[in-house]
């Protein structure tokens, strides 16, 4: 027991810590940091896609034009059809070939607008965000020397605390400070729970017999349920 009463003691320290990192995890100085240096990180991704996606469309764009030029020559050949019929050529043949062209020149028509609808909004979305990533340049070392200086003025309470926490764990077995913070890294939180009408006082589920039977010989169990570590007064 003079183990688990040196452990509520590190434990009740500790929370103080906790504590501490919450309330610099929850500040503003930190959330406006973060959030710029996530937006800084996946900008850039971002628009080596708008990039990647725009010049597919100029290659398409590209591809079409040169299509639809060739189809212009091929228009040509109809410029003297009434020669031709007059020299015996199948007017019916003609008559579906150039069928066929007009509608591939609309069809052309209808891509090529498409295409140049979709690199207009590209090219706006891509100046957007190259100007909302160059404000957010300029934003960036402000919100982060902002967050440095309000961890520093938390630094020697934490530093007195994590003092005070390296002297309790000189009562505690090697092994089971490592568990504890092997489960305070989990973010579990309190860590040490009583027993409570053979019950975790934390989640409330009941302790198996085989549990109950080791808390009966004074041993401490740990929870089936949220993993804390169980012990008995």
């Amino acid at each position: 027991m003079a183990q688990i009463a040196q452990l509520l003691l590190y434990q009740q320290k500790d929370a103080e810590l906790l504590k501490l990192e919450q309330e610099i995890a929850n500040s503003d100085e930190r959330k406006k940091y973060a959030q710029t240096k996530s937006y800084l990180n996946k900008a850039s991704d971002k628009l080596d896609k708008l990039e990647a996606q725009a010049q597919g469309i100029i290659t398409r764009l590209e591809a079409l034009n040169g299509r639809y030029a060739e189809i212009s020559e091929t228009l040509k050949d109809f410029e003297h059809l009434d020669e031709l019929v007059e020299g015996g050529a199948d007017l019916s043949f003609y008559q579906r070939s150039l069928a066929q062209v007009i509608s591939e020149i609309k069809t052309l028509k209808g891509e090529i607008a498409a295409l140049t609808g979709k690199a207009k909004e590209t090219c706006d979305e891509y100046q957007a965000m190259k100007k909302n990533v160059i404000a957010a340049q300029k934003q960036y070392p402000e919100q982060q020397a902002a967050y440095k200086q309000f961890k520093q003025s938390k630094q020697e309470q934490t530093d007195k605390i994590n003092a005070e926490l390296e002297t309790l764990a000189k009562g505690i077995d090697d092994e089971v400070l490592h568990k504890y913070q092997a489960k305070r890294s989990e973010r579990i939180f309190p860590i040490i729970c009583q027993i409570k009408a053979d019950r975790c006082s934390k989640c409330g589920i009941e302790l198996s017999i085989a549990d109950k039977e080791k808390v009966a010989a004074g041993k401490v169990v740990e929870c089936e349920n949220c993993h804390r570590i169980l012990y008995k007064e």
